[in-house]
């Protein structure tokens, strides 16, 4: 597998991938992961996938105490990709970024354990991949809001004709203030 970094994100431990991919006349071929490739120092053990609608917005999910790391990709559509750094130690501790993942650029984003993550599907059929470090665990899934104080800003691509689709359990999602106060980190 050849795989490219496309450079470091403003996150600590985050990583920016883009896998080789071999095309012709009747379509293309591409490695997503590989155990002795770049991106094999990581243990995924659950592998998901979501398809959504344009407007449907996914997040802020985070685990804890058994945080996931997440190898996501989009497979088919576009998504914005939001992550805020949630791990009290980090040197980028509460900081956000966000990504434009597509099926035409490839990019494949590492987010470390301790992150809280979610997305925005831009175009209708999306398909989400993600590969996780630790098994999905409903006891310690937490939800922080999607548009807090620190990642509302970072959602600025959705044009305003946009209708966000959220869920009510995404809806419901914690205030950073009552996530901190509740020390869910």
């Amino acid at each position: 597998m050849v795989c490219m970094m496309n450079g470091e994100t403003e996150l600590h431990g985050v990583e920016l991938y883009t896998p080789q991919v071999f095309g012709d006349k009747r379509g293309w071929f591409k490695e997503n992961w590989r155990e002795n490739g770049p991106l094999g120092k990581y243990n995924f053990v659950q592998e998901n996938v979501s398809k959504s609608q344009k407007g449907v917005l996914r997040g802020l999910h985070f685990q804890s105490p058994k945080a996931q790391g997440k190898l996501v990709t989009v497979l088919n559509g576009s998504a914005l990709d939001v992550i805020i750094d949630l791990r009290p130690d980090s040197p980028t501790y509460l900081e956000a970024e966000n990504f434009l993942l597509t099926d035409v650029n490839g990019y494949q984003l590492y987010v470390p354990e301790g992150f809280g993550h979610g997305f925005l599907s831009l175009e209708d059929d999306t398909v989400f991949h993600y590969k996780c470090t630790d098994y999905y665990d409903p006891e310690g899934e937490y939800c922080l809001r999607w548009d807090n104080e620190i990642t509302q800003n970072l959602w600025y691509g959705v044009p305003h004709s946009f209708i966000l689709n959220v869920s009510e359990k995404d809806k419901g999602g914690m205030n950073l203030d009552k996530c901190l106060e509740n020390n869910h980190f």
